[in-house]
């Protein structure tokens, strides 16, 4: 298919989208929706610069950006948003807490994204007695616990810094630490000086895999459905337009440029980046092995891990009220 025949079919699409929220737009227009984001290379970056998220929700969208899912998750908590995106981590934590919300999409399944950036260190080993920094109960701090566990390493013999990723990024030039498990783009300046001692991938096959997913207040849900599918429209729609064509989304593309204005990535950069993550489409969201399923399964392990780490008080019995393929569903009807 030509480049000229898939801007056609997009641009098609994109003003399918909008009438179909035309009529739901008159009821979201004095809506304001909150939505904390976090400065990663991701899809849902472009919808975001482009404004296309409020041309399709009808609603006014105020965007506030954090470094960790742990602050987007008290900023949740306290109502200052009312959709937030976090790590699997940060959720778990959040769930056991019992705090209202929902996950209504799964961003994307962590890889090569985060990783244990070391110098000065050659094997799992000698990280007894240093120096390591990770944003507390993050995806990245859970991995580093999943992966001391794997290797028989008592985390009580390393130094756990809770730094987030910029202050990581300013205490690694300053030679403060000797490492940081952390994710992009602050872990691509770390590893120009250091070394991966292993990542997510590698996690994952230790029996603890992350992702990141957008959560939604359940109060706004229940008042402003249509604004809720919207938004899960919209990044479903960017995550296909990635999925169908990520060689596009090279370094000289207008994507590549408006995900290094909202991340500070460097540009070229980017397309391996976005390799870093597995980004599930709208249409796989509901299965089984996501939402359908293996999410809750997920949450409720990454829970047991955590409290075994001290982390948070209790697990629930079931984690299924804090997942809902409700959302991907209803965006579906849309498109059809």
């Amino acid at each position: 298919m030509s480049m000229t025949r898939r801007v056609l079919l997009s641009a098609t699409a994109s003003v399918a989208v909008v009438m179909s929220f035309a009529s739901m737009n008159a009821r979201a227009a004095e809506v304001t929706l909150n939505i904390g984001y976090q400065p990663i290379v991701e899809p849902a970056r472009i919808p975001q610069a482009d404004g296309t998220y409020e041309k399709v929700t009808g609603a006014k969208i105020n965007w506030q950006k954090f470094d960790g899912g742990a602050d987007v998750i008290a900023a949740l908590a306290s109502g200052s948003i009312d959709i937030g995106y976090v790590g699997s981590s940060p959720l778990a934590a959040g769930a056991s807490r019992e705090l209202p919300f929902e996950t209504i999409y799964v961003v994307g399944l962590i890889s090569e994204a985060e990783a244990l950036a070391v110098k000065g260190i050659d094997k799992p080993e000698d990280l007894a007695g240093k120096k390591i920094a990770t944003p507390f109960v993050s995806t990245a701090h859970y991995s580093l616990l999943t992966a001391l566990k794997h290797w028989n390493i008592d985390p009580k013999s390393v130094e756990i810094l809770n730094l987030r990723p910029p202050e990581i990024a300013a205490a690694w030039e300053r030679g403060d630490i000797d490492g940081a498990y952390v994710w992009d783009p602050v872990l691509s300046q770390i590893k120009k000086s250091g070394k991966v001692l292993a990542d997510s991938s590698d996690v994952a096959k230790w029996g603890g895999p992350t992702f990141d997913a957008w959560i939604v207040s359940k109060k706004f849900a229940e008042e402003h459905p249509d604004v809720v599918t919207g938004f899960v429209k919209v990044t479903g729609d960017a995550y296909a337009s990635y999925r169908g064509y990520p060689d596009a989304w090279n370094a000289a593309s207008p994507e590549a440029a408006k995900i290094t204005r909202l991340t500070g990535a460097k540009v070229e950069e980017v397309p391996q980046l976005l390799k870093g993550y597995y980004f599930p489409k709208l249409d796989e969201q509901a299965s089984k092995d996501l939402l359908g399923g293996a999410t809750i399964d997920a949450v409720a392990k990454t829970s047991a891990f955590l409290l075994e780490q001290g982390k948070i008080p209790a697990v629930l019995a079931d984690y299924s009220p804090y997942v809902s393929a409700k959302w991907v569903n209803e965006a579906l009807k849309v498109s059809q």
